[in-house]
């Protein structure tokens, strides 16, 4: 972490970024950032050689990139002003499990409450036999903080 960063270290943490992109089956098209002077080209450059556009947001355009923001809001809301993060590597692994959380388990209002890696429920027919009902597991993560269910098998 950096209390000043600059170019040289945005560019470095593009290349662990890149690093981790480069393990994912399916990388990122695009890459959203404003105009900040630390995000210079050798930073773009990290990018592009993964094939990721770079999409600057306009000038003076604060509420263009609402979808982040709204995304780091609620990353905070329920999740980071909740916990003692320790340490960056600690940090991480938080971050990591609330996004896994956020797309495989949390509903979301736009998509009629389901997350946005989910497998849609089968639809019982009317004219078949009565639906099971199935038995929920929970599951508790980051102690208890995130609580997912999922159908028993």
């Amino acid at each position: 972490m950096s209390s000043q960063p600059d170019g040289e270290w945005a560019t470095q943490r593009a290349r662990h970024v890149a690093w981790a992109i480069a393990e994912r089956a399916e990388a990122p098209r695009f890459l959203i950032r404003d105009r900040d002077a630390k995000f210079t080209r050798s930073f773009d450059a990290v990018f592009e050689a993964e094939g990721i556009r770079i999409l600057r947001t306009p000038i003076q355009a604060p509420q263009a990139n609402g979808v982040a923001e709204r995304f780091v809001r609620t990353v905070r809301a329920e999740c980071l002003d909740c916990l003692l993060i320790v340490n960056e590597r600690h940090l991480e692994r938080v971050l990591q499990v609330f996004i896994d959380h956020y797309n495989s388990h949390r509903p979301h209002r736009s998509l009629d409450l389901t997350p946005p890696n989910s497998m849609p429920l089968p639809v019982p027919s009317a004219t078949g036999p009565p639906p099971v009902v199935p038995c929920v597991q929970r599951h508790d993560r980051l102690g208890g903080l995130l609580h997912e269910y999922t159908l028993a098998a």
